[in-house]
């Protein structure tokens, strides 16, 4: 293409330097191959992608098409060579970026996908669940790259300040549970790493599951149905509950990872009695956990 058909090259004296120029929504299927004692129900994930770059000041446009090139290279690579994780592959989509993208400095990347496993219901049937997992890499040229791994998971509270108000008011005494009001709550975790730092999804996936007063589950059949809601109601937890527990659980499994890795952890469960919904949230350093305890 020659100089005169490059619009988006021309230099412009009235500009003001972008942050994030890019495209965002791209669809594409991507190959994962873990290690062999992690069985994946399907080692395709359907993902959606958002990449970016920086735009300098004198530059009018960003090249788009040239994300899009990156995209598809990548991805085919990973059909035929398939990657260990969406964060890796946000790791090259950005190195890719940097280098296709001559003119700009920094390069994001974030891939959400739809992650299916196997697990079991309270009283062992086999049940297909589904979770979202989020990979995300950011450069700055010249000074090395982050990599994110995250994961969404849709679990259930019950709300200990109602239980006690219950059980006051109807004078309930002795070890079985009172009855609360329940929320659906939506915890998301993710890990902000450097390249060399390895972990796994469905670590993230337990622990969080773990913190819930009960997972949640997509189909139950009444004996289950029974557990799910026993469970949780001998469990009650506020959203703070959840963050906390997730945080205690994330210390104790990732004990040798370094203090530098940064932590976001997020829970809000919908209310079932209340028009609003209750919120928690920690964005933190491993480090900073670890010198709090």
């Amino acid at each position: 293409m020659s100089n005169k058909c490059d619009v988006q090259s021309r230099r412009i004296d009235t500009g003001f330097r972008l942050t994030r120029v890019g495209v965002t929504g791209v669809r594409k299927p991507v190959r994962i191959k873990r290690d062999e004692d992690i069985a994946l129900i399907n080692d395709t994930l359907n993902c959606t992608i958002d990449v970016f770059v920086d735009l300098p000041a004198e530059q009018r446009g960003s090249h788009l098409s040239r994300n899009l090139e990156v995209l598809g290279e990548v991805v085919n690579e990973s059909v035929r060579s398939p990657v260990s994780g969406i964060e890796t592959l946000a790791v090259n989509i950005c190195r890719k970026l940097l280098d296709r993208h001559e003119y700009a400095d920094t390069a994001d990347v974030m891939i959400i996908a739809e992650y299916f496993r196997n697990n079991k219901t309270p009283i062992g049937r086999d049940t297909l669940e589904v979770h979202t997992l989020v990979g995300e890499a950011s450069a700055v040229r010249g000074k090395g790259l982050l990599k994110t791994l995250g994961v969404e998971v849709i679990g259930m509270t019950a709300c200990p300040c109602a239980q006690e108000t219950v059980g006051n008011a109807l004078d309930c005494k002795g070890s079985v549970a009172v009855m609360s009001h329940n929320q659906r709550n939506i915890c998301t975790v993710s890990v902000t790493m450097e390249e060399n730092v390895n972990i796994e999804a469905n670590d993230l996936i337990d622990i969080v599951e773990l913190s819930f007063s009960s997972p949640t589950y997509e189909i139950l059949k009444r004996d289950d149905e029974a557990a799910v809601v026993i469970n949780a109601h001998n469990n009650p937890k506020f959203v703070e509950d959840v963050v906390r527990d997730v945080l205690k659980r994330i210390v104790e499994k990732y004990w040798d990872l370094p203090d530098e890795v940064f932590l976001t952890v997020r829970s809000e469960s919908e209310e079932s009695i209340h028009k609003h919904n209750a919120f928690a949230e920690i964005q933190t350093t491993l480090g900073s956990l670890r010198g709090s305890r």
